[in-house]
């Protein structure tokens, strides 16, 4: 699929636009390639089959963007963007994952300082040169080198989120195979961590040679790194690589358990399998030179004498020992999420109208949405101002009257009947620097929900920081703390609070915690998550979606929780709409 390579471009399209401040084209590429990103099937068979006209129809994409993508299919570039980067020859990719370093800012350090790479950047930073550039200031060599550090610890590996839609899209070709019996992923993208650094694909195959060949010749492949009947290693043209191994299978389960890992998991279960004179590989579970399990993972761990172990919490952070005294946790699953609470709509410059987005949700099987639109502080997100949440509101009123009714009495509850679906009316207002927030008291305390989120101030000082959410925690009107740890992955590390202060006051106020699927924020990260449900805080896993597209993000906050070990009863929105609104206004 051209889908990736093409919203790449258009991305870093429009960070040259806005380079140059040219109006409208930044946004407009943005959302072009949100859409191309998000669009499932290939985009060259899209247009193969229907033509010019069908790439219009894709969310963001008009006739000049269309013809665009027609000028990549047909020549694998597109001009203007190559007369961009000769205008401007820097690595864009790179300097833009330095926080705090956006598009003009790169322009005029290229025009300034001639810094085209990281590595200029780091000299420059180091030298003092950057200090005295308009713009900057004293701290900016200091805040470039914390930032250029923190990317190189980021180096070589991928987000989840943005490398497994071409994941499973190979994986979808493979499975289709008449020759291929069993096939899945392993590895960290197995454990659904975070980011990913190579994919492991396991297969069993009547035709070793025909999948080998077959799976080095796919168009997503720009290099074989090597080939043979067991082993086919790829580098991708998204840059990550993918190992394929062709397992027999007698050994299928014991291979997929040794290569989804982790290093410790194994370590320990090989340890187990010792202790009860037996031998643990990759090839199976052995008694002597007997095999005595291989064909499934739950053949392998059974035979250790352990409950089969979600592949999310295989990190050997103690589900060994809950799996060997019978407490291992029921895991939150994935189709458990009856609603997502954190959406934007077109009100605050979201791609879709309140009414797409509950259609959307529909469609996903949900019972609800929440439609948390920003507040008036974030003036670039078109954020709302009092006026015009309770215009929202009753415009919401409006389409909840019009979802059909349930045909089945039970539909009651005090006297009036639930409709079948429902939008509930949340925002999200702003923790300002003081731990006020941006809208009154008396407009939050009309609407059915509030989040609130720090969305500036990022790098104010821990205690500071730290006072300011427990302030806004305190305001009874406030029910969730969106993307609570404000960071990016890759991008910005985690501002700087008390955690474990902000946990004894959600669990004292009953403020729910959010885990936002974003791929990249997945804030709260796993470790937090764990420590929220020790300490008995109640969670929302939302997807922050700006495009009814984003709502299929949900997958990825549901597997950090998992691996937070979260059940079903920790997460408020895998409840019933009327237990969920019990949760909120306390």
């Amino acid at each position: 699929m051209k889908n990736l390579e093409i919203a790449k471009i258009f991305y870093e399209m429009a960070d040259y636009f806005e380079m140059e401040e040219i109006d409208f084209k930044p946004f407009a590429y943005r959302k072009a390639a949100v859409g191309v990103e998000a669009t499932k099937e290939d985009i060259e068979e899209i247009y193969k089959k229907w033509g010019l006209k069908a790439l219009e129809e894709i969310p963001g994409v008009g006739k000049n963007l269309a013809l665009k993508i027609e000028e990549y299919i047909k020549t694998g570039k597109i001009l203007r963007y190559e007369r961009l980067k000769k205008e401007t020859p820097v690595d864009l990719e790179k300097l833009m994952s330095v926080d705090g370093i956006g598009p003009r800012k790169i322009k005029q350090l290229y025009q300034k300082l001639k810094i085209k790479n990281l590595k200029d950047l780091e000299k420059k930073a180091k030298s003092g040169e950057i200090a005295g550039l308009e713009g900057f200031g004293e701290k900016s060599g200091k805040n470039i080198l914390d930032g250029i550090e923190f990317v190189k610890k980021s180096k070589g590996r991928f987000l989840l989120g943005k490398i497994m839609p071409s994941v499973e899209d190979i994986l979808k070709k493979l499975s289709g195979l008449e020759y291929v019996l069993e096939i899945t992923m392993a590895g960290s993208a197995r454990r659904m961590r975070e980011t990913i650094g190579d994919v492991d694909i396991l297969a069993v195959s009547k035709n070793p040679k025909k999948l080998a060949d077959f799976f080095s010749a796919l168009p997503e492949t720009v290099k074989v790194w090597s080939k043979g009947l067991k082993r086919v290693s790829i580098r991708t043209k998204s840059g990550f690589d993918i190992d394929l191994r062709i397992i027999p299978e007698k050994s299928f389960g014991s291979a997929l358990q040794y290569f989804t890992g982790s290093k410790e998991h194994n370590i320990a279960t090989r340890r187990i399998a010792i202790e009860k004179g037996l031998k643990l590989n990759e090839y199976g579970v052995f008694r002597g030179k007997k095999m005595i399990a291989g064909k499934t993972e739950q053949d392998i761990y059974r035979a250790i004498g352990l409950a089969w172990i979600p592949p999310e919490i295989r990190e050997n952070s103690g589900e060994i020992e809950a799996a060997i005294a019978g407490k291992l946790p029921e895991l939150v699953g994935y189709d458990d999420i009856k609603g997502d609470l954190h959406c934007h709509s077109s009100w605050d410059g979201g791609e879709n109208s309140i009414e797409q987005m509950a259609q959307a949700a529909i469609e996903m099987g949900y019972e609800y949405i929440g439609i948390s639109d920003h507040t008036k502080f974030l003036r670039i997100e078109q954020g709302l101002d009092e006026k015009q949440l309770l215009l929202q509101k009753k415009e919401i009123e409006k389409l909840n009257n019009s979802f059909p009714l349930p045909s089945h009495s039970s539909a009651e509850v005090g006297g009036e009947r639930r409709r079948k679906f429902r939008i509930i009316q949340g925002c999200e207002t702003n923790i300002l620097a003081d731990g006020s927030v941006d809208i009154s008291d008396d407009v939050l305390a009309q609407l059915d929900f509030v989040i609130a989120g720090v969305h500036s101030g990022l790098k104010m000082e821990k205690e500071k920081m730290t006072e300011r959410i427990i302030k806004a925690m305190r305001n009874p009107n406030i029910d969730i703390i969106s993307h609570p740890t404000g960071r990016l992955i890759q991008e910005r590390d985690e501002c700087q609070i008390d955690f474990d202060k902000i946990l004894m006051v959600a669990k004292e106020t009953g403020i729910i915690l959010e885990i936002n699927s974003s791929p990249d924020r997945l804030d709260l990260k796993d470790i937090n998550i764990r420590k929220a449900k020790e300490a008995g805080v109640k969670m929302a896993i939302n997807t922050d979606s700006h495009d009814k597209i984003h709502l299929g993000n949900i997958k990825y906050g549901i597997a950090q929780a998992r691996r937070g070990w979260a059940e079903k009863e920790d997460i408020v929105n895998s409840q019933k709409l009327n237990n969920l609104l019990g949760y909120f206004k306390r």
